[in-house]
């Protein structure tokens, strides 16, 4: 998980406690991040899956829109995204996509509604130039306010609301994708029930100041131990997530991606406020007519992994190729997912992975690997 990054690296304010705890530090999206602690990946992993495990996830981006005086935060940021941003009522939730003239996605975002203002959550790789799209789109009809100090901790897994409840025990009875203000230690923070790892939990936006205190209670619970990047990605993967740079970017439409789901109906075509996006001509092409490749699950025969890069074959002829793959600790096997043309990409369909230059059965599957687990009220 570690990436090649240029320029310093910077820190977020649990670097002190990752290293307190023994995390092993890389590179990752410009920072100095934890990509595991001593007990390792595999127990990292089991431990979100079966209990519950607290991540850093400070170094992405957090982005506030307000009004200004005549305008609509929601209805300007649906100029640069396909989803449905003014039917988000205060404390929902939704997921979607900045877009390219083509219809590529430039980053994938959460988005909330507080009722007064919309918060945004981008990925930290592309942080800085979201804003700079977001500034040059949106500072006409919305005061644009970054937020890349505050804090950000995902708290993952069963028993995530049983111990966040011992601090705002309003958050008990929050549902997938809502959030609200609550105080934890003293501090203002906001909370989503939300979270990349398939498992039900939270993310949990800080002060900068009060992360490391909250980080350090948290972890205090016996329910909760610290998890690191590693295991986030084997946990995203097995939940059938997309990560931006590698299943989606600039050259993959959120049709392509099987993320059609995420526009909402009024901004497809025939809907009220359809289109008005960069690429939403393109985007509506591929919903009408199909996609000419699509993203699928993919289950490999035996041990071996097909990584990134890998090529996808059918009688020797390469008809994809793999964007993500690793080992699947909660199905004890490989597991992977690519894109394929649009004409071999059905269910059942027999493939092989090339790996290392050897081909690898295996066949294309539903996803995700490992059901999901959100609490939806």
């Amino acid at each position: 998980m570690s990436e090649p990054t240029a320029g310093p690296l910077k820190r977020t304010p649990l670097y002190d406690l990752h290293r307190e705890l023994g995390a092993r530090i890389v590179p990752f999206a410009g920072y100095e991040m934890p990509v595991q602690y001593p007990t390792g990946i595999l127990v990292e992993h089991a431990q979100t899956r079966n209990s519950c495990g607290l991540f850093d996830v400070s170094h992405m981006g957090q982005v506030r829109l307000t009004s200004k005086a005549g305008h609509n935060a929601a209805k300007a940021l649906e100029t640069i995204v396909p989803g449905d941003i003014v039917g988000l009522q205060p404390g929902q939730q939704r997921y979607t996509q900045f877009t390219n003239e083509e219809g590529g996605i430039l980053d994938d975002l959460m988005v909330t509604s507080t009722g007064d203002h919309l918060n945004l959550v981008v990925n930290a790789a592309c942080k800085d130039a979201d804003l700079a799209h977001i500034q040059a789109n949106l500072s006409s009809s919305c005061e644009i306010e970054p937020m890349f100090s505050r804090g950000l901790l995902a708290l993952q897994g069963p028993q995530a609301v049983t111990v966040l409840s011992r601090f705002a025990p309003q958050v008990a009875t929050m549902a997938f994708m809502t959030g609200a203000f609550v105080m934890i230690e003293g501090a203002r923070c906001y909370v989503t029930r939300s979270g990349y790892t398939g498992c039900d939990g939270f993310e949990i936006s800080t002060p900068a100041d009060a992360t490391d205190p909250i980080a350090r209670k948290l972890l205090s619970h016996p329910e909760v131990k610290p998890i690191g990047l590693g295991a986030r990605d084997s946990l995203r993967l097995e939940a059938g997530l997309c990560l931006y740079g590698h299943d989606i970017d600039t050259t993959t439409t959120p049709v392509e991606a099987v993320l059609l789901w995420s526009i909402g109906k009024d901004r497809r075509a025939g809907g009220a406020r359809a289109g008005g996006y960069p690429g939403a001509a393109a985007v509506q092409k591929h919903a009408a007519d199909g996609a000419p490749r699509k993203r699928v699950g993919l289950l490999p025969e035996g041990k071996a992994i097909a990584r990134e890069g890998a090529e996808i074959a059918i009688g020797g002829k390469i008809v994809g190729k793999v964007t993500s793959g690793g080992f699947g600790p909660t199905l004890g096997r490989a597991v992977a997912m690519g894109y394929v043309e649009k004409a071999h990409s059905a269910n059942g369909t027999k493939v092989d992975l090339v790996v290392r230059g050897k081909p690898v059965p295996a066949e294309i599957v539903p996803m995700p690997f490992v059901k999901h687990t959100y609490y939806r009220g």
